[in-house]
């Protein structure tokens, strides 16, 4: 028995002496993937339910390329939306929109006093015969805890194509002393060719960049409330 014990003990120390040692061990052993811990979905204390454009939280910027010089940037300030907004099932929220074309602002500064009613004239928005941009969802696509695409037939110079915005949920807040009713908050982006929608005056010819470019990008930028629900009739 004594024997057996012996033999044993050596070829534990024999192995152990022909391993490499735990440093060298380490050197070649692939180091551990760190998880990226996922951002967490904002804040939101904001009830279910329809809701309606904060016409003053709220904006729609646009840029387009000018000459190949710069981004020229613009923007609409007539914009009424209603929203649907259900928290537990985002992927069943809706939104629709529309601006007046009229409302296009440019801070145009030069020998054409309203070039902001040219923008809005024949030859670009031609907003006297198709009054209103408007856009209607159909579809939103959840990405992340505070991120969707949300796609939507949108109608521009009177013709309808889908337009899809990648949108993030901002947050939202209950009803407090201070804002009577629910508030939520969005941003959006998106981009469309403006050819498309039969907008196509001043785009420069392939391989120049001499006009306006045909790629339009947009920024969305808005608050909606919902309606403070009335209260009892007060007593006679």
């Amino acid at each position: 028995m004594k024997h057996a014990l012996w033999i044993t003990a050596l070829t534990t120390v024999s192995l152990a002496a022909c391993s490499p040692p735990a440093a060298q061990k380490a050197e070649k052993s692939e180091p551990a993937a760190v998880a990226t811990p996922a951002k967490p979905a904002p804040a939101n204390e904001a009830l279910p339910g329809a809701y309606k454009l904060d016409e003053n939280h709220a904006s729609v910027t646009f840029r387009v390329n000018h000459l190949g010089m710069s981004r020229y940037t613009a923007r609409f300030t007539d914009i009424a939306a209603d929203l649907q907004f259900d928290p537990a099932n985002p992927a069943a929220m809706s939104v629709s929109a529309t601006i007046d074309p009229r409302s296009i602002e440019t801070d145009f500064h030069g020998d054409k006093p309203d070039f902001d009613a040219e923008l809005a004239g024949p030859s670009w928005l031609d907003a006297a015969k198709f009054p209103k941009i408007t856009f209607k969802s159909t579809k939103v696509d959840v990405t992340g805890p505070a991120t969707a695409n949300v796609t939507g037939d949108l109608t521009l110079h009177g013709v309808t194509r889908p337009v899809t915005l990648e949108t993030t949920f901002n947050g939202g807040s209950k009803p407090s002393a201070m804002d009577p009713g629910s508030r939520i908050g969005f941003s959006a982006h998106g981009s469309l060719k403006r050819s498309e929608f039969g907008v196509s005056y001043g785009i420069p010819p392939a391989g120049s960049n001499f006009g306006v470019g045909d790629e339009v990008e947009f920024f969305i930028e808005v608050e909606f409330t919902q309606p403070v629900a009335a209260g009892p009739a007060p007593a006679q």
